[in-house]
């Protein structure tokens, strides 16, 4: 099963390379990792997909929370929460097509990051994995140049927050 473990941590220098080393040691795959600052600026936030039975993602949490610069843990896959993931894709761009994919990405709300209408377009996209996933899909019929999304990063819904309190 898929499991999304958002995980606080000290920001210093080498904590991505000891979470990193935790799962390559013990032969578990990262599917994605998006590690940015939070509010308080000596805390960074992690949001870290993997898969793995109950037992599994068990056995990683404890294994997390043993690392000295990791503050809190928490595997948000059995709570009520949202995962988006962000899309930049850049599509050759002729007078032919260049109608077509500004409508497409209207379509879907892509956002136009640069429009060189001879040459080339950069959309921006953020949503759900499968909305990402079928808007690739309907590019098909266009030269695409070059393609980069995030992963998923993940927060509960509701009131609480995952916070150093």
């Amino acid at each position: 099963m898929r499991h999304t473990i958002t995980i606080l941590v000290e920001n210093e220098f080498g904590v991505l390379t000891r979470v990193a080393g935790l799962f390559s040691a013990r032969g578990y795959n990262i599917e994605s990792l998006n590690v940015a600052p939070t509010l308080d600026a000596t805390v960074s936030r992690m949001t870290l997909v993997t898969r793995g039975d109950e037992r599994v993602i068990e056995q990683i949490k404890k294994q997390l929370n043993k690392l000295i610069p990791v503050i809190k843990v928490e595997d948000i896959s059995h709570e009520v929460h949202m995962e988006r993931e962000m899309l930049l894709v850049k599509l050759q761009s002729e007078p032919g097509s260049h109608d077509a994919i500004i409508a497409l990405a209207e379509e879907v709300r892509a956002k136009v990051i640069e429009d060189a209408a001879d040459s080339y377009i950069i959309l921006e996209l953020t949503g759900q994995a499968d909305k990402l996933d079928a808007f690739i899909s309907s590019l098909e019929a266009y030269h695409l140049i070059e393609m980069t999304r995030t992963g998923p990063l993940g927060m509960r819904r509701g009131a609480r927050g995952f916070t150093l309190d």
